[in-house]
């Protein structure tokens, strides 16, 4: 019975378009597969499972924003250690509040086993999450103050284009003129995220006050010595992106008198990528400005891109 079975099989089989159609009962007699190697069930090809498509991120494209100034931006993907950026990611801009966060996980990182004051715990909060200058300032000095302090962070961090500055008028080193290229802004966030910053015993607490900042740009929100900084890189990233984990951020900003420019830089990490971006821009602009300008660049490196999804207002930059 066998063979006259395949004989007749091999009667039926039918060419059409150049590929071979065969019969179910033939699998069932073969053990199940086909010559063509599809798996047959009931006559019907198996259809492969579908693979999930990776959840959204930050990745390296090209970006394009017109900025009433300087502008200058660095992505680094933290799982492996590649650098992206604008044409000009190693030109240096004042690090103004952003550089806080280096202030905290310095002096923490140094306490060895020894728990800090209280006050001072708590400028190291306040240094954060309501970028205050005065605890800041304070912490800067239990540092050891001066070069040291930046000069740590060069160290500690790799970088490549930092360097502490001493004001004109000045005698000794002011954290918030350090300069800082934007791929050496990446690396400090990097920096923090992976622990080399603060340490092991502070780095969590470190990141958590990260995802406490808190006010806005809205003159409310502004004080001589501290103001809200949540806004910038944050605004830009779709919810596909933020429910995937905490973003901790910390940026820079100040309207220097001395060139009528603002110096805005705006700093977020993840688990996946660190990204900064640095501007300088005419006073007039206000500080608005600049976080739009952040947003935006956020919002071109998002991918797979979200389009007409993600509503980010356009920079406002003049043509």
């Amino acid at each position: 019975m066998r063979p006259r079975v395949i004989m007749v099989l091999a009667i039926v089989t039918v060419v059409l378009g150049g590929v071979l159609l065969v019969p179910a009962a033939y699998a069932r007699l073969t053990g199940g597969d086909s010559p063509l190697g599809i798996s047959l069930v009931g006559g019907e090809p198996k259809a492969p499972a579908p693979t999930a498509p990776p959840p959204p991120t930050l990745a390296a494209a090209p970006v394009a924003v017109k900025v009433d100034g300087f502008m200058s931006w660095s992505l680094l993907d933290r799982s492996t250690g590649k650098i992206s950026g604008s044409p000009n990611t190693t030109a240096t801009n004042s690090t103004e509040s952003m550089i806080k966060v280096w202030l905290v996980s310095d002096y923490l990182r140094r306490l060895g086993a020894k728990k800090p004051s209280a006050s001072l715990l708590k400028d190291a909060e306040l240094a954060i999450r309501d970028s205050n200058d005065n605890s800041a300032q304070r912490l800067f000095l239990a540092g050891g103050g001066g070069a040291a302090v930046i000069n740590r962070l060069v160290s500690t961090c790799g970088l490549t284009e930092t360097k502490p500055v001493v004001p004109p008028g000045s005698k000794t080193v002011w954290w918030s003129y350090t300069r800082i290229s934007a791929r050496d802004a990446a690396r400090m966030g990097d920096c923090v995220a992976s622990g080399k910053a603060a340490g092991p015993k502070w780095t969590s607490w470190v990141l958590t006050q990260m995802t406490k900042v808190r006010g806005t740009t809205a003159a409310k929100d502004q004080h001589p010595t501290s103001g809200g900084g949540r806004w910038g890189i944050i605004d830009g990233l779709p919810n596909s992106i933020t429910s995937q984990g905490p973003v901790h951020i910390k940026n820079g900003w100040t309207l220097i008198n001395a060139d009528g420019l603002w110096h805005l830089n705006c700093l977020a990490v993840t688990d996946k990528w660190s990204l900064a971006v640095l501007m300088r821009y005419p006073g007039k602009d206000g500080l608005k400005y600049g976080a739009s300008v952040c947003a935006n660049v956020t919002s071109q490196l998002v991918t797979p891109q979200p389009g007409a999804a993600l509503d980010v207002p356009p920079p406002l930059a003049k043509s």
